[in-house]
């Protein structure tokens, strides 16, 4: 998969309008600032476009598939307009399905729940926790980091080639790194898993927000993905893809909606007749808001022109690359190198810091917001620090005190609406902490590293 700006001139495409986009908070030295927002691979914020979507259908909101009255009909109406819309958005085939989730996690869930009996899964151990753990109940084949995307192939047809044959097989991979922001050769692995009988599901939830993403192009089985990463509010996800291991699944939740008929039987007991349809899935009163944020955002990002989003983000990306390579002290994180194609999703360690003081410092001085921490993505990111697997720390809770070397990392994402003022904003801080240090004193409280309160360094 490659990301290109041929003919594309990225001024043309402005930031998209964001919720909290002028929203102030205070300084530790001092005075307020617009808050910088760089955690967009952690929550990116909601479309103003969606948001304002929300707030119109709001009054209309009704019970979905289950009810006579007008607005029932209508949030029906709206529910399964926005399946299709994903669909779309998303280059489904004819006869996929678009089950709607809580999150990427929870559809990476619904699809273990899914997978057949002795069904054998791969995972690289380069994957976020949502696609790494999910597996408890097959037998799951953890393959090691590759430092290459081709060596990623490679690893991935030895491991298959030594499988049962016979047996059901499913691989599991993400499509942008929510440590790196590496694109991962996606349609090679799809080529690959399927050239051995085995099946393949794309973990897009940082793919999906940056760059396009078409199941039929791709030759993947399965997408899953979150909306708060989709510039939609928090609470829905989609698991799009392949019906047929999910129709002969039991239903991930029991419960109405997801079942069709229920008698009861003579000897006391209940007969079901299950949906086979999306529904199946998605048992219970719907996220009906979730699920049209989902695809207010998605229309959003179709009409603003993807190609151009793409192309201004990388961009951001170019300078700030550039940016943090004139800082000696500062070393990013990555696993297939300088030249990799990457969406906006940079993480990086600087020498003589600890990661989670150096993030305070840029919140409470700067009013920058980023990520440090393992991004629950451990193996991963202790690999690319070199540090042990048994090496201490959790995800965004650091284990030294300011000034220590800590094992975490930090990391500053952004997408369709930052402003070029936050990634100038975000190099000016990082250039004057290293050189001049910070300008406060920082210590650790239940797990995180804050400012102490009264106590500006001295001059």
């Amino acid at each position: 998969m490659s990301v290109s700006t041929a003919a594309i001139d990225p001024s043309v495409c402005a930031p998209l309008p964001v919720l909290g986009q002028d929203v102030t908070v205070p300084l530790v030295t001092g005075g307020e600032v617009t808050y910088a927002a760089l955690d967009y691979a952690a929550s990116a914020p909601a479309l103003q476009r969606v948001w304002g979507d929300v707030a119109a259908y709001a009054p209309y909101y009704g019970s979905v598939h289950r009810g006579a009255g007008y607005l029932s009909q209508l949030s029906t109406d709206l529910f399964e307009n926005s399946r299709r819309t994903v669909a779309e958005f998303l280059g489904c085939r004819a006869e996929d399905q678009v089950v709607f989730t809580r999150s990427t996690t929870d559809s990476l869930n619904l699809l273990a729940a899914a997978i057949p009996a002795n069904c054998q899964v791969f995972v690289y151990e380069t994957e976020h926790h949502a696609s790494l753990l999910p597996w408890r109940d097959a037998q799951v084949t953890y393959l090691n980091a590759p430092r290459t995307p081709g060596q990623a192939v490679e690893t991935l047809e030895r491991a298959l080639a030594d499988r049962d044959p016979y047996g059901p097989a499913l691989v599991c991979v993400t499509g942008a790194s929510n440590v790196t922001g590496e694109l991962w050769p996606v349609k090679e692995l799809a080529a690959a898993a399927h050239a051995r009988g085995a099946r393949i599901v794309l973990d897009a939830a940082q793919l999906a927000p940056h760059h396009p993403v078409d199941i039929a192009e791709l030759d993947v089985d399965w997408v899953a993905f979150s909306g708060h990463k989709l510039y939609a509010p928090f609470g829905s996800g989609v698991l799009a893809g392949r019906a047929d291991w999910l129709q002969a699944a039991e239903p991930y939740l029991a419960g109405g909606g997801a079942s069709r008929k229920v008698a009861r039987r003579a000897d006391g007991g209940v007969d079901v007749d299950w949906h086979t349809t999306a529904a199946r899935h998605e048992a219970g009163s719907p996220n009906v808001i979730g699920v049209y944020s989902i695809a207010s955002a998605c229309k959003a990002l179709t009409e603003a022109g993807f190609d151009n989003l793409v192309a201004r983000e990388q961009e951001l990306v170019r300078r700030v690359r550039e940016g943090l390579a004139q800082v000696p002290e500062v070393q990013v994180l990555s696993l297939f190198g300088d030249d990799a194609p990457r969406v906006g999703v940079i993480s990086f360690v600087v020498r003589g810091w600890n990661s989670s003081h150096f993030a305070a410092a840029l919140s409470a001085e700067y009013g920058i917001g980023v990520r440090d921490g393992l991004f629950c993505a451990h193996p991963l990111v202790r690999t690319l620090l070199g540090s042990d697997p048994q090496d201490p720390g959790e995800c965004g809770a650091p284990e030294a005190e300011p000034g220590e070397r800590s094992l975490n990392a930090i990391r500053v994402s952004f997408g369709a609406g930052t402003p070029d003022e936050h990634i100038e904003r975000f190099l000016r801080a990082v250039t004057e902490l290293v050189r001049e240090g910070a300008q406060w004193k920082y210590r650790t409280e239940d797990g995180r590293c804050v400012p102490d309160r009264g106590t500006a360094v001295q001059v």
